[in-house]
């Protein structure tokens, strides 16, 4: 990539989260919501009988708008809050949170994906400087190569590290972002004597704890699935808004640039 101004600090190691920092899945989730809500419904009428009325079922349904699910699980609200803000109660809840899982990574939800604004600018503006892009995720680890070829971000990536497990990514597991930094840092040689020369970006309590544990700096992200307020309580080294903030941080890190 052309266009970027020649490196003038030393190599970093920046290990990037990818659903968030990269890839906004907002609609992807929604689509999830909505469509498991539609699913728990269908299934719950069928079950309809003289006893068991639509009132008592809580049918039809309150359906939350975008913006009013997206603040939800941007302050780490549960599904089984969500489902009940919908309309949901007992084991109709029970049942929309299992087809939440089971159809959040199915083929025909996962081209609601996409990149965020901003980040081929930022990727080609930390590689440029000579900066070491390590994708560290928890979204299955073929699923983010074929997105970041789709889009030719691809060769930015010095290492991708990432799981086998659909799930993984939805249900957030810290221990797992833990383990696989872990594995990431030790493969591109980060020891303690230069672990002042390597950041985790990400948009989620896995990524900060992950990094802490590891004793490296971190910078969360607004832009992703965890809100401003959210995000203060985790204690980051900083908060910024999106990759192409953080990016021109890492570029000139020290400074009192803000974004």
């Amino acid at each position: 990539m052309t266009g970027f101004p020649r490196s003038l600090s030393k190599p970093i190691n920046v290990f990037c989260d990818f659903d968030g920092p990269i890839v906004d899945v907002s609609d992807r989730y929604y689509s999830t919501y909505h469509q498991a809500l539609t699913d728990t419904a269908t299934y719950y009428r069928q079950l309809l009988t003289p006893r068991r009325t639509q009132t008592e079922l809580q049918l039809p349904l309150t359906i939350l708008t975008k913006p009013q699910f997206w603040q939800l699980k941007q302050n780490r609200t549960s599904d089984r809050d969500i489902a009940s803000q919908s309309g949901l109660e007992h084991d109709q809840i029970d049942f929309f949170r299992q087809r939440v899982v089971e159809i959040v990574n199915r083929a025909d939800l996962l081209h609601h994906d996409k990149i965020q604004p901003g980040v081929t600018w930022a990727l080609g503006l930390l590689k440029s400087q000579g900066h070491k892009l390590i994708l560290v995720t928890l979204r299955d680890r073929d699923e983010a190569i074929a997105m970041l070829e789709q889009h030719g971000l691809r060769q930015l990536f010095t290492g991708i590290y990432g799981t086998a497990n659909r799930q993984a990514a939805y249900q957030n597991y810290a221990e797992i972002k833990t383990q696989l930094l872990a594995q990431a840092m030790r493969e591109h040689q980060v020891t303690p004597l230069n672990l002042d020369r390597s950041w985790i970006v990400g948009d989620t309590e896995a990524d900060v704890l992950a990094g802490r544990a590891m004793g490296i700096s971190t910078i969360a992200l607004t832009c992703g699935i965890r809100s401003n307020s959210q995000l203060i309580q985790l204690q980051p080294t900083l908060i910024k808004t999106d990759l192409l903030c953080a990016a021109h941080h890492l570029v000139s890190v020290g400074s009192l640039q803000t974004c």
